[in-house]
């Protein structure tokens, strides 16, 4: 008895390796149905976002690259002002230049002529003065020689045109012998 019941026991027992087929075929048309509701709803939406982020990504790499090109020529920019800027800073260095050169050549020709000038005019002050030291010293000769001449002469040489006439005369001699007296030595 041991034994068929063994049997009958066996044959009740379904195996557990294989499958019900009613489990299979609910299990297969669940999957249709999860595989339509995925395909119909759930794809769509993936691919819609991904299309919005890859639009965004190729949207800002677009915008990275205006960015950039308009940076490179933002710098192209600077450095052309700033190498017109360092032509236009040597220009007005050497045009500096030029004018402090003109203008030390102006103060040196104006301190030229004003030291000409200074020259000039202390040369006629000189002149001025030696004329007049020369009249003085002629009008001092004059009188001297005329009271010497009265003592030696032992006659009064008072009258004007006659003293003139023997200063002059006396002076002259005078420069006769001096300019003899000059071109001998």
């Amino acid at each position: 008895m041991l034994k068929t019941e063994l049997v009958l026991a066996a044959e009740e027992v379904p195996n557990p390796i294989v499958p019900h087929v009613p489990e299979l075929i609910l299990g297969f048309i669940a999957f249709l149905l999860l595989l339509f509701v995925l395909k119909k709803y759930v794809v769509p939406r993936f691919e819609t976002a991904y299309e919005e982020r890859t639009k965004l990504i190729e949207g800002g790499i677009e915008r990275a690259e205006k960015a950039q090109a308009e940076a490179e020529e933002n710098l192209a920019q600077y450095k052309a002002q700033l190498a017109e800027a360092r032509s236009e800073a040597a220009k007005i260095r050497d045009d500096a230049r030029l004018e402090a050169e003109q203008i030390k050549a102006e103060l040196r020709t104006e301190a030229e002529a004003e030291s000409q000038r200074i020259v000039a005019q202390g040369q006629a002050q000189l002149q001025a003065q030696k004329a007049q030291i020369i009249a003085e010293l002629r009008a001092e000769l004059g009188r001297n020689s005329v009271e010497l001449a009265s003592r030696i002469v032992g006659e009064s040489l008072a009258d004007d045109a006659r003293r003139h006439g023997t200063v002059d005369r006396f002076l002259a001699e005078l420069e006769t012998a001096g300019a003899a007296g000059g071109a001998g030595k």
